[in-house]
């Protein structure tokens, strides 16, 4: 199985060094010199990690055959894909693969039928599951331990407690002003 890994930003440097945004919870592994990666377009790749390093907060990499900046820099926005053992698993019983995430019926404590997990989106301060309604809208819910409460691999399901307005309109205002 592929899973994308990171995607390439800018070039840094005049030496072939890209920017990457990682999209792995393991970037050691998949990102780890020597690593031979697929890419998106596939007419650019495949790429094998040359060298890695941290830089002011980003990972740094550098391809073996990208020597300069432009070639560096003609690999912006190239996805890195990883082929992964469908059966593997994280490390951590609490982690989970977006593989293993998508598609999964989501129901409320109580079985209330809330839909299908399409898509997971990981923004920096955290994953949102794109959970398609059965009426065909979208609803958006982050997953957090306190909304979602649990996910069965085996029954392919999560269970999410979600607080008021979240899937419904029966959102609860507070307001710090006293009512008259």
């Amino acid at each position: 199985m592929q899973l994308v890994v990171a995607r390439i930003g800018r070039a840094h440097g005049i030496k072939g060094e890209v920017t990457v945004e990682v999209r792995t919870d393991e970037p050691e592994v998949r990102l780890a010199p020597g690593a031979v990666l697929a890419t998106d377009p596939a007419t650019t790749g495949p790429l094998t990690i040359e060298t890695g390093r941290v830089h002011s907060g980003r990972l740094l990499l550098r391809f073996e055959g990208v020597n300069d900046r432009n070639a560096a820099e003609a690999l912006r926005n190239t996805l890195l894909i990883a082929e992964v053992d469908p059966d593997e698993l994280p490390e951590d019983e609490d982690e989970y693969y977006d593989h293993q995430l998508i598609d999964l019926d989501v129901v409320t404590e109580d079985g209330v039928e809330v839909g299908r997990i399409t898509e997971i989106s990981h923004l920096p301060s955290q994953d949102l599951f794109i959970v398609e309604r059965p009426d065909g809208s979208e609803v958006m819910i982050p997953f957090v331990g306190e909304i979602v409460t649990e996910i069965d691999l085996a029954e392919q399901k999560a269970v999410i407690t979600p607080p008021p307005g979240l899937i419904d309109d029966k959102a609860e205002i507070a307001s710090s002003r006293e009512e008259s």
